[in-house]
């Protein structure tokens, strides 16, 4: 009998949860909308939410990275033969990467789309399509 590890069964356990999540708050909007206006108006806002929760994340995440190399250059000066430098210098790399990733990914979306994208994109904007 072939063992599995904890590690697979968290993955697959957290995989199914966010995916979970996902369908149920792209299906739970509200059924009563009359137009392509109201139904564009509530992905937005759960576009944002899930964008909250990646960032948040990310952050999580990178803290822990962080701390894991803390751990690993403790490890490498006690031991360097067993550990090998490359290992928490990674860590440490990966850390400011997650640490700073929603900063950069805001700072590119203000770039690429600029400071008013996300005004209309919550105000209604310019343009209506109440006519479709």
């Amino acid at each position: 009998m072939k063992s599995i590890s904890f590690n697979t069964i968290a993955k697959k356990v957290s995989v199914g949860l966010f995916l979970t999540l996902i369908s149920m708050s792209v299906f739970a909007t509200n059924y009563h909308t009359t137009n392509l206006v109201d139904l564009s108006k509530s992905i937005t806002e759960q576009i944002s939410t899930i964008a909250m929760l990646l960032s948040v994340t990310a952050y999580v995440t990178g803290v822990g990275f962080a701390l894991a190399g803390i751990l690993q250059f403790k490890t490498h000066k006690e031991n360097p033969q067993q550990v090998p430098l490359s290992k928490p210098v990674v860590s440490v790399i990966v850390a400011a990467s997650l640490l700073f990733l929603p900063n950069i990914l805001s700072d590119s979306g203000t770039w690429l789309f600029g400071s008013e994208a996300k005004d209309s994109a919550t105000a209604g904007g310019g343009r209506s399509l109440d006519g479709l």
